[in-house]
């Protein structure tokens, strides 16, 4: 028989709280439960004058608002504020009744020109969450998996501008350089001199939109702007750290600054891929006392040619013998930290593998080795050591599954604002979001 609904009850008055309308196990309850959100109004107490003006929005109100964003992946402020309207565990979740009037979709974006542009407020909310979930006893930064992911950027790929930028000095060049003169004094070459000609400055493209974000080569045919978002979790999923930097800025060159942050968490093992294995990185893990796990990294030798590892280094004469096991003495450190090994040319004059090893006009083969090449070295005997090389394989279930994460359900596969502050603000909340959802599901 089929039934017809009465209509009526559209304007029928009941007596109800918005408490009963909010499913027992509704995300936002188990979140409202084991979060304590009453941290904020210290944070931001020194950003309010508390003797003049009229009396502002609640701050914890005003942050919740892109916490729900985030955290259900709703694409804009203004769609959210729709959202909260109609959603009766939204405005529980911000303390408002049924009938209180919304924030305006402005309301927050205001607040943050005027009030949270330019200060750490949203990375010291991200590390009071990771905090409470530490005092669970539920993070072990003991092993840290690493790794960058691009956000696209809110810029077109056709507005930009080609300019000469300054190029940005690494970290590790002081450090380099002692090594370098180092080295040079013990074979008994004389100190390089000042580089007088060295280029300052490099040409790339800048964007017209978001000037912060950088020019990213997304495999060999997509080009957009983006952000490069650095980040830190551990052996559970939980996320430790995170830095944002232009998406031209390789992993490698980036990875200083979220290690320097990571220091304090007194890591014991480093869990990183192919893009972070220089001898640069390398060599601080190891001076540190730090473990780092990389994994296999292919040669870039041309097809039809002899690989690095088939020119066998001798420590002890600090000579390469190459596969027609002629010598190849040591010229010089060159200014990168390399040693250049060469080759008597009248020996590979004569070679019948000159073919597999050299085009050069000259007859000479040129092998070089960094400084730090022993800390790459021991990287490579951690790859096969039992019990250390499992770790890499757990990176799909810990940082890859961070990322697919924030970008299938909380909205970090673009962001919808501009400039670095913004991006910082969106990263910090949807992390501290992902740290928020698993505490609640495990405490709640």
């Amino acid at each position: 028989m089929m039934g017809k609904h009465d209509h009526s009850k559209r304007k029928q008055i009941q007596f109800v709280t918005i408490d009963e309308m909010v499913p027992k196990d509704h995300l936002l309850r188990k979140i409202d439960k084991v979060i304590d959100f009453d941290f904020i109004y210290e944070l931001v107490q020194p950003l309010y004058t508390l003797d003049n003006g009229r009396p502002g929005l609640d701050p914890v109100i005003l942050i919740k608002l892109p916490i729900i964003q985030y955290l259900f992946g709703i694409r804009s402020m203004r769609q959210t504020i729709k959202e909260i309207q109609v959603n009766m565990a939204y405005r529980w979740f911000l303390g408002l009744d049924m009938v209180e009037v919304v924030p305006h979709f402005t309301t927050f974006g205001k607040n943050f020109e005027r009030r949270f542009k330019g200060t750490d407020l949203f990375e010291q909310i991200f590390k009071q969450i990771l905090l409470q979930c530490v005092q669970a006893k539920l993070v072990d930064p003991s092993v840290l998996f690493v790794d960058g992911t691009h956000v696209k950027a809110d810029a077109n790929n056709h507005k930009f501008s080609d300019m000469m930028v300054n190029k940005e000095a690494v970290n590790y060049r002081r450090a380099l350089d002692q090594e370098i003169e180092k080295d040079r004094v013990a074979h008994g070459k004389g100190p390089l001199k000042a580089d007088q000609s060295a280029v300052k400055t490099k040409r790339q493209k800048v964007s017209r939109n978001d000037p912060e974000s950088g020019w990213f080569h997304k495999g060999e045919h997509k080009q957009v702007f983006a952000y490069n978002v650095q980040t830190a979790c551990d052996a559970h999923g939980w996320v430790i750290d995170y830095t944002i930097h232009p998406g031209n800025q390789h992993d490698s060159q980036a990875f200083d600054a979220l290690y320097q942050k990571l220091k304090s968490k007194s890591p014991r093992i480093v869990v990183a891929d192919a893009g972070y294995k220089t001898p640069a990185i390398a060599h601080e893990l190891i001076s540190d006392h730090v473990t780092p796990i990389f994994p296999y990294k292919r040669p870039m030798t041309k097809p039809g040619f002899f690989r690095k590892r088939e020119y066998v280094y001798d420590e002890y004469y600090d000579c390469y013998l190459c596969p027609n096991n002629k010598v190849l003495k040591y010229s010089t450190t060159n200014r990168d930290g390399y040693r250049e090994y060469k080759s008597n040319p009248q020996d590979c004059k004569t070679c019948p593998l000159i073919n597999q090893c050299t085009l050069s006009k000259n007859h000479q083969k040129v092998v070089t080795r960094h400084v730090w090449e022993d800390d790459l070295e021991t990287c490579e005997e951690i790859r096969h050591t039992y019990g250390l090389r499992e770790w890499y394989d757990v990176r799909k279930e810990t940082i890859e599954r961070v990322f697919g994460t924030a970008k299938e359900f909380h909205g970090l596969r673009y962001t919808n604002m501009r400039g670095k502050d913004k991006m910082a603000m969106k990263v910090g909340l949807t992390f501290a979001c992902l740290n928020m959802k698993k505490l609640a599901k495990i405490c709640g």
